[in-house]
């Protein structure tokens, strides 16, 4: 084995073994008394794996050896009974997400596993520094936008403040400001028709995400629902969504307008998998929303305000009213709880009439992407000679 010593931390030595891993340590000095005399020992510690710790962490981590190697020690050591930020994933999904029975588990699941887990599964948890979230988020942010830059920064967020809960000597490495798109608070932002036209027509070249995008808009249901849309979920011309655990509402039974059935019937049925808009590979559900929707966007006029898919949703309850459906009819064609008395008391499904709703919803919907032309004054024919005048 060969050691190489960093020129700029004393102590800092980077191990090559003859298989040729490469393991950081840290070389430190104890006073130790024996026989009567005190003695200055060397000591060497393991920091971690080179290249899962890169230069700078291990830098960082071998810093406190020089003031303090007791110190040192007893926060490494602590670190250590954290785990990897994979080992700390893990037991968030189970304690947390599963316990509280979060309907976000799946999107958290995907964020670690495509985002951050290939990135910072072998670091220590306590060790991932607000540099290492930086450099993450930035990276996302080129590759896939702001928007899911954000989506990482907030699962992050929350299982570091989920361990604080969990450990007095943590202290979480966000802090405001990290978010990479601007917001104003509550969105109300409802498309335009010449932004729905914008965006169905763009969809006719964007495949199975075309298609999840029309139906979003011709139901008003949650991208989660309509992407985990299931075979056996479609029965005569009618979508039973499934309920989930604590959820607050559901649309129940749709009967679904013509439009949708058609774009559903247009979508391969792959073998051994479930669902109506399934994954480009394996057997799950639809999963590249944000990389898809980057797409759709570059397709978009340039001049369009940003917006979301959940967008179509407002749209989608917008055009319901002026299509002259009742305010509380549109609220159950979206699956939100009626409060009150009415909502406690009044169990009727009121299937017939989400159906009528939705059909007046599809009604609007193709009168705005496919407007009828423009009115056609006709020329009067020429008058015969005994034609007599009015």
């Amino acid at each position: 084995m060969i050691d190489y010593y960093d020129r700029y931390m004393p102590g800092l030595i980077l191990r090559v073994n003859y298989g040729g891993s490469k393991v950081w340590r840290v070389r430190y000095y104890v006073r130790v008394t024996k026989d009567g005399k005190v003695r200055t020992v060397q000591r060497l510690r393991k920091l971690g794996r080179y290249p899962a710790l890169k230069l700078q962490q291990a830098r960082a981590a071998a810093s406190p050896f020089t003031h303090d190697w007791q110190d040192a020690i007893r926060k490494a050591d602590a670190g250590k009974v954290a785990g990897t930020f994979k080992d700390v994933g893990e037991n968030f999904i189970k304690r947390h997400v599963d316990r509280e029975g979060l309907r976000s588990k799946r999107e958290i699941v995907r964020c670690l596993n495509k985002y951050i887990y290939p990135r910072w599964q072998h670091q220590l948890f306590t060790e991932i520094k607000r540099g290492d979230v930086s450099d993450l988020l930035d990276k996302i942010e080129e590759d896939h936008g702001p928007r899911q830059a954000d989506m990482v920064l907030a699962i992050i967020s929350k299982m570091c403040n989920w361990f604080a809960t969990r450990n007095h000597d943590y202290s979480s490495p966000i802090v405001r400001g990290m978010r990479r798109s601007k917001t104003n608070g509550g969105r109300d932002r409802i498309l335009d028709d010449d932004e729905l036209r914008a965006v169905w027509n763009a969809c006719a070249d964007m495949g199975g995400f075309g298609s999840i995008v029309k139906v979003l808009l011709l139901t008003g249901q949650r991208r989660d629902k309509v992407g985990t849309m299931k075979w056996d979920d479609l029965k005569d011309g009618k979508w039973i969504i499934p309920s989930e655990d604590r959820e607050k509402g559901n649309a129940g039974t749709l009967p679904l307008p013509q439009q949708v059935l058609d774009i559903i019937k247009a979508q391969p049925r792959i073998s051994r998998n479930p669902y109506v808009f399934a994954a480009g590979t394996g057997n799950g559900a639809f999963n590249s929303f944000s990389q898809r929707k980057g797409e759709l966007d570059a397709m978009l006029p340039k001049a369009m305000p940003e917006w979301r898919l959940h967008d179509l949703r407002r749209t989608a309850r917008s055009l319901m009213s002026k299509a002259g459906v009742l305010p509380d009819l549109a609220e159950r064609v979206l699956g939100h709880a009626i409060m009150g008395v009415r909502g406690v008391y009044d169990r009727r499904s009121y299937e017939t009439e989400k159906g009528e709703a939705l059909l007046r919803l599809a009604g609007m919907v193709e009168r705005i992407v496919n407007p009828p032309p423009a009115n056609v004054v006709a020329l009067r024919g020429r008058r015969g000679k005994g034609a007599r005048r009015g």
